[in-house]
């Protein structure tokens, strides 16, 4: 017997938005190898295919593409025609599923979905067990997808937007100062504004051993040698001492194990007049403002990676909704006088500009 208050009609819609994420959970893992084997992108060029077609143009097995195409069709990914038995994947799906240079690519986020589904069991664990899982504990694959997923960020905003809303870091790198990513991944920021301020230094520093191979392979691959841009594996709370010009961190203080000891290295190792760009995910620390899609994979990703990669250490465990007022209490800790944030809009990110 329903309970008092029991909104009958409430538990429906309920069971039916659990059925579509059920179902979501499932086809992700089609977008997955959609995305992985290319097929996105062959069915882009190829137009209104058949399954036999599509089977010669990707060299994969005709069976295995007809049941992926009815996940797709089913999902209306793509577009299907009874009458001539072909495929389409619609223009306007083109760019989060196929286009690379797009920057609105979204395929490459079902690539982080995996590793994330790997170390569940572990993150499981430590709900019991406090602690969290260490960052040596992904797949490899993890940062792999997310050197993808942040490309389309730095190819598309960083030097045509987010710098020159600082005119004076723009400035000083012109005429050959010092710009160094905290935290900097696979290097594809660090890369960006070497290329775009060819009189610059640029550096690049990560705790991570596998990022900075990724990112030293990746400055050879843009021709970039030491004498422009180097990378280097370092404890980023004990920076060197009034060194840089420029210091940027993307989604890093959030992830930091100790991030008030990471703003604090930061300042230390700007020049006078330097400008620390601490770019966070736009989020509010507050829960209910975070009712959204957006919220969702924030928390979640925040709990499988972000928060227990940081709990692993004894660390903090910020999470990534940790908001701009954490952000200003940071950078005040740290003895920043000047906090500001960009007025720039973007749906992920959220920058600010710190000064001494």
């Amino acid at each position: 017997m329903a309970e008092a208050g029991f909104n009958k009609e409430k538990a429906q819609r309920f069971l039916q938005q659990l059925m579509k994420d059920v179902a979501a959970s499932f086809h992700s893992a089609m977008t997955y190898i959609g995305d992985r084997l290319g097929i996105f992108k062959a069915m882009a060029a190829a137009g209104a295919v058949t399954v036999e077609d599509l089977a010669r143009r990707t060299g994969l097995q005709e069976r295995y593409l007809r049941e992926w195409l009815g996940s797709m069709v089913a999902a209306q990914y793509i577009n299907y025609d009874p009458k001539s038995a072909t495929y389409t994947l619609p223009p306007e799906h083109v760019a989060p599923l196929a286009d690379e240079d797009s920057p609105v690519f979204l395929a490459s986020m079902f690539a982080g979905l995996l590793p994330h589904l790997i170390v569940a069991p572990k993150v499981a664990e430590a709900f019991r067990t406090g602690g969290g899982v260490a960052q040596s504990e992904y797949p490899q694959e993890l940062f792999a997808a997310m050197e993808r997923m942040t490309a389309p960020m730095y190819k598309h905003y960083l030097v045509q937007q987010w710098l020159p809303a600082l005119p004076e870091v723009v400035s000083k790198l012109r005429g050959g100062g010092a710009a160094l990513d905290v935290g900097c991944g696979s290097g594809l920021a660090a890369i960006k504004i070497a290329e775009a301020f060819p009189q610059a230094r640029v550096f690049g520093f990560d705790r991570h051993v596998g990022s900075i191979e990724r990112a030293r392979a990746n400055a050879r691959a843009a021709g970039l040698g030491e004498n422009r841009i180097r990378f280097d594996v370092a404890d980023c709370t004990q920076l060197p001492h009034s060194t840089f010009d420029f210091i940027t961190t993307f989604e890093v203080v959030h992830d930091a194990v100790d991030p008030q000891a990471l703003v604090a290295s930061i300042r230390n190792a700007l020049r006078p007049g330097g400008t620390y760009m601490m770019a966070e995910v736009n989020a509010s620390a507050r829960v209910e403002d975070n009712i959204s899609p957006m919220g969702r994979m924030l928390y979640s990703a925040s709990t499988l990676y972000c928060m227990t990669t940081s709990l692993a250490e004894g660390g903090a465990g910020l999470g990534a909704a940790m908001g701009e007022v954490k952000a200003r209490e940071l950078a005040a800790n740290a003895g920043f006088g000047h906090f500001r944030r960009l007025p720039i809009e973007h749906p992920f990110a959220a920058l600010y500009e710190l000064r001494g």
